[in-house]
């Protein structure tokens, strides 16, 4: 089997990694390439950090793998990856086998990164170590281009232009990684936060995540939608594989609990998932929110202004008549989970989201299932 060619976008927090990344990856499928997507972050929502991992790029490394393996059993050819790397020692290519990473380096000028900055934190705070990670990031080779002045489209068209050729597959460059043997089902918990669209999920489900950090566990985070980036319609079979796979490392890093936030559909396709995480114990939390709160927040989502920015979503900058039909249908898709939808029910209307993350360890901890919150 010959590589798979991954173009991997790094550079500086505020350089505009994930935004460039998509803008790549939906012009190669607009191109007929068949592309898929990756957020390397998204790929390490694991706390504490591993000793003798830092920064986590190797758990990273090792679930990029995963997800890549999986995206080409979904019949993609390429993959767009953007997120940071090691600024001391790169990509851990060892964690990599049948991946052939090309990296693209992202800059921009030190006063454009802090104007990003200002603008997305509203401040500069921690400008200083943002511009150290930058010129340590200047030292490695490849391809690199400067974002200062450019538009998101700009910055694209330029990657694709200096990292051309990236797309072709090739020759396998490293032996195979020696397969890790399965650990024994021991039944650590798993929280699905599901509901309609616009409801809140990832939202919730990520402060919950930071509460049972906050509670004293070693957890991890993952996002449904984040692992189904492909050049086809995403399926509940390539993200419950991909989840089980991202979830056995962090079972391996010692996380103790999952919280993953995502679509359910129906009662067969959380039986998918429970089959994936064979030997977990899964609590699904379906949350509920009538017409008018589940418009209102689609609308906002569709402005930009949700609250859970993400890589890739499919309501930014979309027509209010789109909107609106999207929110026609979250409505539908909120009534068909009241009749028949699986897990205990949180009803997020009215309530802010401190209010539902104290709902949702309510219902977790009657499970019983997850130390610290009995």
């Amino acid at each position: 089997m010959r590589d798979i060619p991954v173009l991997w976008l790094t550079g500086p927090p505020g350089v505009g990694k994930s935004a460039v990344g998509w803008e790549v990856y939906t012009r190669l499928l607009a191109a007929g390439v068949r592309a898929a997507y990756a957020d390397i972050d998204q790929l390490g929502i694991c706390h504490p950090e591993p000793a003798g991992d830092p920064g986590r790029h190797r758990m990273q490394a090792r679930n990029l793998a995963a997800v890549v393996d999986g995206y080409r059993e979904a019949g993609a050819t390429c993959v767009v990856v953007s997120g940071v790397v090691d600024v001391r020692r790169g990509v851990p290519l060892e964690e990599l086998p049948g991946i052939a990473v090309t990296v693209c380096r992202l800059r921009a000028a030190d006063e454009e990164l802090s104007r990003r900055l200002t603008g997305r934190q509203g401040s500069a705070d921690g400008l200083a170590h943002v511009l150290r990670e930058a010129a340590g990031l200047d030292a490695i080779g490849g391809p690199c281009v400067d974002t200062t002045g450019l538009t998101v489209a700009q910055a694209a068209q330029q990657v694709l232009e200096r990292a051309e050729g990236w797309t072709t597959p090739r020759d396998a460059s490293r032996s195979p990684v020696a397969a890790r043997p399965e650990e024994e089902p021991d039944g650590r918990p798993v929280l699905w936060v599901c509901g309609p669209t616009g409801v809140g999920k990832s939202t919730v489900a990520f402060r919950v995540y930071l509460a049972l950090l906050a509670a004293g566990l070693r957890a991890a985070y993952a996002d449904l939608d984040q692992l189904g980036f492909t050049p086809g319609p995403a399926d509940h079979r390539l993200k419950a594989r991909n989840l089980a796979a991202v979830w056995r490392t962090y079972r391996r890093a010692g996380a103790e609990t999952l919280v993953m936030a995502g679509p359910v559909g129906d009662r067969a396709t959380a039986a998918r998932y429970e089959a994936e995480l064979s030997g977990s114990a899964l609590t699904v939390c379906r949350l509920h929110a009538g017409r008018r709160d589940l418009t209102e927040r689609i609308m906002l989502r569709g402005r930009g202004l949700g609250s859970w920015p993400q890589p890739g979503d499919p309501l930014i900058g979309r027509p209010v008549s789109h909107l609106r039909r999207i929110a026609g249908e979250a409505v539908l898709e909120a009534q068909a989970l009241e009749r028949a939808g699986p897990g205990f029910r949180v009803d997020t209307g009215g309530r802010s989201v401190d209010e539902v993350v104290a709902l949702v360890l309510q219902g977790l901890r009657r499970t019983g299932r997850v130390p610290f919150l009995r």
